[in-house]
Parts: structure tokens; sequence; C-alpha cells
């Protein structure tokens, strides 16, 4: 691929709090329409280092370039600040574990609402991009009803609505199945695979290992803040070189090895 098809690259990323190295070098690049699932046990920095792609935690040290935008977060006065980091910010669509949609809104009014408030776009052309939006994530039928009268999968499927009416380059996806009961995790599943059949970039962290042997196109192993291994997602989940990546998949073997038909 050229170089204008990187999505999102970072290289040497470092956050610290304190004392503490909670993402110790990482470098990932991500082409347009892949899909890249990042992996490994809690507590590695998986969540810290998707929510510094988007600036919601800054970096302490390394560059991330988003499109054609790159930061030196080794350089003075590289932090974007304003409305400048609201430009850069809306180009990345993130959905959460939680799904803080606004409870006083519909859900088509949620949909609606980073369009209308973020672009200011016409309440009318709003309107129809987030009926279509719902209609793709199978909730047609539930426009008009709040938040507290849908199921937490509906309200997931919601949520992934409103990131993409902001029409995003590239989605963010934080372990957002794991708030679900089980029974809910399909549905939101589904729509992320349906995204990922429909050409977006897609960079999740998840523990459904299923989805990402069926869905990524390249997994990322993190261990105590940095990537222990990476490659297409048959070879890391299947047939893993590194031994922290093999042990922490020992647990979901059953799971890897259900390939549906």
């Amino acid at each position: 691929m050229t170089s204008s098809e990187v999505m999102v690259k970072a290289e040497g990323l470092r956050k610290s709090y304190g004392t503490v190295e909670a993402v110790r070098g990482v470098s990932l690049e991500v082409d347009r329409g892949q899909v890249v699932v990042v992996i490994g046990p809690s507590g590695c920095g998986k969540s810290t280092f998707l929510r510094c792609i988007n600036l919601l935690e800054e970096p302490s040290a390394g560059t991330l370039q988003v499109g054609d935008r790159r930061i030196d977060f080794g350089a003075k006065h590289s932090m974007p600040h304003g409305r400048d980091l609201a430009r850069f910010r809306a180009r990345i669509g993130m959905v959460f574990q939680q799904f803080d949609l606004f409870p006083h809104m519909t859900a088509l009014q949620n949909v609606m609402s980073g369009p209308v408030i973020v672009k200011k776009m016409a309440k009318a052309e709003a309107e129809t991009i987030a009926r279509d939006l719902l209609a793709k994530v199978g909730l047609a039928a539930f426009t008009e009803r709040f938040p507290r009268n849908l199921s937490g999968g509906q309200q997931q499927r919601v949520a992934i609505a409103r990131a993409m009416a902001m029409a995003p380059e590239i989605m963010l996806f934080d372990e957002v199945t794991s708030a679900l009961d089980p029974e809910l995790v399909g549905e939101v599943l589904d729509v992320m695979k349906q995204l990922a059949t429909d050409g977006t970039t897609m960079i999740v962290v998840t523990h459904e290992m299923a989805f990402a042997r069926d869905v990524a196109d390249q997994v990322v192993v993190m261990d105590a803040g940095q990537v222990v291994e990476q490659g297409r997602a048959e070879e890391v989940l299947l047939r893993p070189t590194n031994p922290r990546t093999a042990s922490f998949l020992s647990r979901f073997h059953s799971t890897i090895g259900e390939r549906k038909a």
C-alpha cells in the first residue's frame, strides 16, 4: 500500500502516569479498510493505547499519524488544542464499554446530536442520516425510544450509530461488549462484522476471540504495556510464537477453534 492509504500510524507511543508507564513504546500501522484487533490480559494498556489515538489521553512520547495529520509528542506545541483538537477527534469515532447515551434524548436524537451540534448540519439532513444508520444497526423500529427503554445491546448499537453519524475516517471500539449480558453480545458483534464487511477502518480492543479470528486482518497482542506479538489473525491466534501470547490464549482455545460454517 502507498503511504496515502495509511490511516493510523503510531511509532514508539508511550503514556505514563507518574512513575507508572501504561503504554511502553507501542508501534502500529493500520491501512484504510483494515480491521486490527488488540488483545491481551486486563490492565496491559490496551484501552489506554486506544485512548491515546484519539487524544483522550495525551501520549508522553512517540509520534502519531492519523490520515495526513502527524503529531510528535516529543516536540513542543505539537499537541492540538481547542478547535484544532475538536477537528482531529472528529476524524475518529469511538465506542466505549459504557453506552454514554444522552438519557433525555431518543435513539434518533442521540444519533442526530453530533452532526447537528458539532457539524452544524441542518436537522432534516441529520435526521435522514440518523434514520439510515439506525436501520443499518437493526433499530429502524426503535427511533423514538429513550435509552431507558432499550436493552444494553440496543443501547450499544445506538452508540455505534451515533459514532458513525460523524462520518469518521476510523472507528475505535473499546471492549464494547464487556458490559453486556452474554445473550446480547452477538447482536453488537454482528453490527461490527457488517461494518468490517463494508470496509470501515477499525481498531478493536476485545476479549471476543472468535470475532478476532473471523474478522481481523491483523491481531496485536499487548502485555505489560508493550506489543509482544502481531500478525495475521490465524497465525497469532492459532500458532503464536511468543510464550506470553500462548499463555494468554490458552484459556480461549475452544472458542478460537470453533469456526462458524
